[in-house]
């Protein structure tokens, strides 16, 4: 199953030269192969949960949308750069990558809104065990 299609990228993100559509083509798949892993991880069947619920579809074609977009956005030639800071005087330069060594990632925030991850409570006994 894929969540979405190259026309939801164009509607939910922006326009694509063809190169990126035929890009983002190949990465429909790949992204929505990743997704399901995520959720077999989790003792998850993605396919079944977005079956039973049409919102959940929504959703998985936002997420689906976000990381094709978000790896489209890194660029094959060269690494892209999120933040540059210069100075003067120490002759100084540092720069943030997007994605250090390319590939595509899955925000935690993203496997929330599928509903794969979910806060855990534990309490920590620091003395050892109560009597």
């Amino acid at each position: 199953m894929i969540y979405a299609q190259v026309n939801d990228i164009t509607a939910l993100w922006r326009p694509m030269s063809s190169q990126e559509q035929a890009r983002a083509e190949a990465l429909l798949p790949v992204v929505c192969a990743a997704l399901r892993t995520e959720a077999r991880k989790r003792g998850r069947d993605l396919d079944a949960m977005i079956a039973a619920d049409q919102d959940l579809a929504e959703v998985a074609k936002s997420v689906t949308v976000d990381v094709v977009a978000r790896a489209l956005m890194t660029s094959t030639d060269q690494e892209p750069m999120t933040q540059m800071s210069q100075g003067a005087g120490g002759y100084t330069a540092s720069g943030t990558f997007l994605v250090p060594g390319g590939g595509l990632f899955i925000k935690k925030s993203e496997l929330a809104r599928l509903g794969l991850r979910r806060q855990r409570m534990g309490v920590i006994e620091p003395y050892g065990k109560p009597d």
